[in-house]
């Protein structure tokens, strides 16, 4: 008997007769609303997918919290935290945190959790998403539709959005629906033999891997400040040249640790997006950032 089947029946309740048990037909439907596609539309700097996330689930909320008005607001309140992903993946996610959200609301576990389930998860999908999409099928698409196209052929675009979008709104529609068995059946016998902690570190590890190599890939700012003589025929040393010898990257590692020491003592992400604005437009003129 599942979790949803044991929170019913104790009711004395069938599932078929609950109206607020969340149905595949909601799964589905969330997976494929405004919300879910329009994870990139209300991208925002401060907390990027979050709002999208909140509208993504915000109709299931309703359904785990129904009667209760102030769970249903803090559970929004809750889902509107910092938020960023392979938009692909993001109802497979939604699918976990409802799962989590139903015990929240029968007080099995603390309504912390979800985020924390989020938040492990956000850094490997999207590493695994943007390989997967970004890198390969849009690649993969965009080589047949232009080779269409050079040929003649007008259906060139559409197979280019055939071949890109029917992977992407499949892994939407069973995304959301094995994120939700998930978090039902496997988060729960995982919490209770110990492997959700391992599965957390290895998470967590993996996440940490995608980071760094986003820190670097992502960090476009250089010190192209000379240092010593310049040499004919050599290219000058610069600041940037001798910090690429010890260690390629690490002056866009050191901007993390410094945004990431900032955001810990609750400085405003927007001054730092202004702050970041203003450095960038000083150095360049003054020559020491590039």
């Amino acid at each position: 008997m599942t979790s949803n089947e044991a929170m019913v029946s104790g009711q004395g309740v069938s599932q078929e007769e609950n109206p607020y048990k969340i149905t595949k037909k909601d799964l589905i439907r969330s997976s494929l609303n405004l919300g879910a596609l329009g994870m990139e539309f209300s991208w925002t700097y401060y907390k990027q997918m979050n709002l999208a996330f909140c509208l993504m689930v915000a109709g299931m909320l309703k359904k785990i919290y129904h009667g209760r008005p102030d769970d249903y607001a803090a559970a929004l309140h809750r889902h509107a935290a910092f938020f960023n992903i392979t938009v692909q993946f993001a109802p497979f996610v939604g699918g976990i945190a409802m799962a989590m959200e139903e015990r929240v609301a029968r007080g099995e576990i603390e309504p912390e959790s979800v985020n924390d389930v989020k938040a492990a998860l956000m850094g490997p999908l999207s590493g695994i998403g943007d390989a997967i999409f970004l890198t390969t099928i849009r690649v993969i698409a965009a080589a047949v539709g232009i080779s269409l196209c050079q040929a003649g052929n007008a259906a060139g675009p559409i197979v280019f959005l055939l071949i890109y979008n029917i992977p992407a709104f499949w892994l939407r529609v069973w995304g959301v629906q094995k994120g939700y068995s998930m978090g039902v059946s496997f988060l729960e016998k995982a919490s209770e033999n110990g492997l959700m902690t391992k599965v957390m570190a290895a998470i967590g590890i993996v996440g940490a891997m995608v980071i760094g190599g986003m820190t670097k890939d992502m960090f476009w700012a250089t010190i192209p400040v000379q240092i010593g003589e310049t040499v004919k025929g050599q290219d000058p040393t610069t600041i940037q040249s001798v910090l690429d010898g010890i260690m390629p990257g690490i002056v866009g590692m050191c901007a993390f640790w410094i945004y990431y020491w900032l955001l810990s003592k609750k400085i405003n992400p927007m001054w730092l997006i202004l702050g970041t604005m203003v450095l960038g437009v000083v150095g360049a003129f003054f020559g020491f950032l590039g």
